[in-house]
């Protein structure tokens, strides 16, 4: 026989002094014994609602709740944003006197505590098991407003709407002001919704706000996003010197290599050696285009947990980033080979001007699959032999590696400078200002870089389609001459 007949008597005993309710932490509270409670008549101490989330119980049990005062006191207005049952506890034992409590506060809020607690909210959309979060939501800020940069905006927006216990709702975007139509590019965008300059027909969160002001966009900012063509970096990153959050994390969407006295480097490296904050990378079969129209896709996320990680809950983690970047038509994977995807991030640009070369010249299909194959080859080799941190599997698996390089290779802004390029007979810079709006084709930039360095280390002859891309679009080298370039020869003795 079940003791169930004796819960209302001990119930009302226990309900005479709050300080006793560490009892009924330790019980596994059923539904029956819930119902209990709620009907009990008399008013709840602040650990019920407690009770209800350190208990096995489900979501459906949830709407007993709402009988207790104290869910009408206290929890009805944090509900409703949708914050994690861990701000409720906070705010009730807020309310518990500290003199008699003392022993129940600190179980109740101990992180191993909060761990186990689970939601009835609404699920997280990315399926993320998320920890709740021991301080104040992240702020987020992306910095950059191309079409590339306003897609991210739009989708990291999305998400601190939704993940408002995660993060705080408004996401601000750094916008580089300009004129359109006399009204400021900053204005249109929070007025109308939309960048109608770089991503045109898209309507944007009512919650992402266009800035022009750098300083004032990231000032308060736990996360920067950085997303602007690569080339700009350094000057962006000298006006951030001193004015960014201490503690701050960064991810970089940015493809491309810095090389300068440190030799060829990462441009996450380059974040973190000039601003003193730990910087990830964002990469994968993405056009921008698409994901703003929320065609389907996958990315790549890499980031490794710095040596001054605060600590789960307290700091940006796989699981953060996972929450911040994933949508359902933006699926994404976390890994920690920040290198591997970014080295892949940046070459597949430079491989897409070979492509568009072939295409431009009409020269089919099994043409661009052998620049595509001697590419991937290039930029596997590249990355262990100056990144030997980065997985050669990482090319292989991942969004960012040989996906990213197919997509790049069959449409974006490098093939179709390349190709019309080799249909007019036009040079890059000049074949850039007729199409790309303003924007640029980062492998123009990145061939140059990579030629560079790998001439000073005297190994152009290890790569020749990267240095044949480079010779045509710097030195005029015909493209017809693209396959003698990148042919490997046999030796056979005569």
């Amino acid at each position: 026989m079940g003791l169930h007949f004796l819960f209302p008597v001990l119930l009302n005993i226990l309900l005479l002094s709050s300080s006793y309710l560490v009892v009924v932490l330790q019980m596994s509270l059923s539904y029956k014994t819930f119902n209990l409670l709620s009907n009990s008549g008399k008013k709840a101490s602040p650990l019920v609602v407690a009770l209800a989330y350190s208990s096995s119980f489900s979501s459906s049990h949830f709407s007993f709740l709402e009988k207790l005062p104290l869910y009408k006191e206290n929890s009805n207005n944090i509900l409703r944003r949708s914050l994690h049952p861990s701000s409720i506890i906070r705010q009730t034992i807020s309310n518990i006197n500290k003199n008699n409590n003392n022993n129940i506060t600190r179980k109740m809020t101990s992180p191993t505590r909060l761990k186990t607690m689970r939601s009835p909210m609404k699920k997280v959309e990315s399926q993320v098991n998320l920890h709740p979060l021991l301080c104040d939501p992240f702020r987020v800020t992306v910095i950059g407003s191309g079409n590339w940069g306003t897609t991210i905006a739009k989708v990291v927006s999305e998400n601190t709407a939704i993940h408002s216990h995660v993060f705080e709702k408004e996401v601000q975007m750094w916008v580089f002001e300009e004129k359109i139509d006399g009204q400021n590019l900053t204005e249109i965008i929070n007025t109308k919704h939309e960048n109608v300059k770089y991503l045109p027909g898209i309507e944007l969160p009512e919650n992402l706000r266009a800035n022009p002001d750098l300083l004032d966009a990231v000032k308060e900012a736990d996360i920067l996003v950085f997303n602007i063509p690569h080339q700009f970096l350094s000057r962006i990153v000298k006006q951030l010197e001193g004015h960014v959050k201490k503690g701050a994390r960064a991810i970089s969407c940015l493809k491309g290599f810095e090389v300068g006295v440190k030799g060829v480097q990462l441009l996450s490296s380059y974040i973190t050696d000039e601003l003193g904050i730990a910087c990830g990378a964002l990469s994968g079969a993405n056009l921008a285009p698409e994901v703003a129209k929320e065609h389907w896709s996958e990315t790549t996320v890499a980031y490794q947990l710095p040596k001054d990680f605060r600590g789960e809950g307290k700091d940006v983690d796989h699981k953060i980033l996972k929450v911040l970047f994933h949508r359902p038509y933006f699926h994404v994977n976390v890994i920690d080979d920040v290198a591997g995807i970014s080295i892949a991030g940046a070459l597949k640009n430079v491989v897409a001007l070979g492509c568009g070369f072939v295409e431009g010249l009409g020269w089919g299909n099994n043409a661009g699959a052998a620049i595509q194959r001697v590419g991937l080859g290039e930029i596997i080799k590249f990355g262990q032999m100056f990144f030997p941190e980065s997985r050669v599997e990482t090319y292989y698996q991942e969004s960012a590696g040989v996906a990213d390089l197919i997509t790049t290779c069959s449409g974006g802004r490098n093939v179709r400078v390349a190709k019309y390029m080799a249909e007019t007979g036009k040079g890059a810079i000049e074949s850039e200002k007729d199409l790309l709006n303003g924007q640029s084709a980062q492998g123009v930039i990145t061939c140059k870089e990579v030629h560079e360095w790998l001439d000073k280390c005297e190994l152009t002859q290890e790569f020749p389609l990267f240095e044949a891309v480079y010779q045509i679009v710097y030195n005029n080298v015909p493209m017809e001459n693209l396959p003698d370039m990148i042919e490997e020869l046999d030796d056979f003795g005569f």
